[in-house]
């Protein structure tokens, strides 16, 4: 059951993430192409970094080249349906975050299967969640999402360490992972909706400036 829920979701997660690409990159006024490629890139590049890091071969897209149809129709689909998108936005936040925390358990499974440390299974389901949204944001010349304060790797992290805590106490699968998975989704939807945020770092100092000058 846990297995159908999970793929439903990574379906579901996958289209979303290539459809909000696809705005940006209308933003950027690319062609079609191009919004093709960032929306395949968003919603499977998490995965694809996370498996040549670990070396798990073939990579998700490759063993399951279907997911680049879903990917990139959903990317091209958006186009017509740009004009809709902004009364939808409530529904796609909600989505993401699903997709935020289906991409994390997924990711630390992958790593709990090749027998990595806790430390890489947390991170592996950190950056399968997160990674492709920073892919996103730099091929379009923005400072990535991820390091603008928002809580979003740090809810990807408090899901994972949920999951795999509870698997390393002996707790059944199912209710953990959904546990952790809801756990990572009320944060998230908590966080955008009171505007938490990671503290900032600010420095307008100049490096090369001396005493008096």
């Amino acid at each position: 059951m846990s297995i159908l829920v999970i793929h439903y979701f990574f379906f579901v997660a996958i289209t979303v993430e290539a459809m909000t690409a696809a705005l940006s990159a209308g933003r950027r006024s690319m062609d079609w192409f191009g919004v093709a490629m960032l929306g395949s890139i968003t919603a499977l590049g998490g995965g694809s970094i996370r498996d040549v890091l670990l070396g798990h071969y073939p990579l998700t897209w490759v063993a399951h080249p279907h997911y680049l149809f879903i990917t990139c129709g959903a990317a091209l689909a958006t186009i017509p349906l740009a004009r809709f998108m902004p009364h939808l936005r409530r529904l796609f936040l909600l989505l993401d975050a699903i997709g935020l925390a289906v991409f994390t358990v997924i990711g630390c499974n992958v790593a709990l299967e090749m027998g990595q440390p806790v430390i890489v299974v947390i991170v592996a389901g950190m950056i399968t969640g997160c990674l492709g949204g920073v892919l996103r944001d730099i091929l379009c010349n923005e400072i990535p999402l991820l390091f603008r304060s928002e809580l979003y790797a740090s809810v990807s992290i408090v899901t994972g360490g949920l999951y795999l805590g509870g698997l390393q106490a002996g707790l059944p699968h199912d209710p953990v992972m959904l546990g952790a998975m809801a756990v990572g989704l009320t944060l998230r939807l908590l966080a955008l909706r009171y505007g938490w945020n990671m503290p900032k770092f600010v420095y307008a100092g100049d490096l090369h400036a001396r005493d008096g000058k």
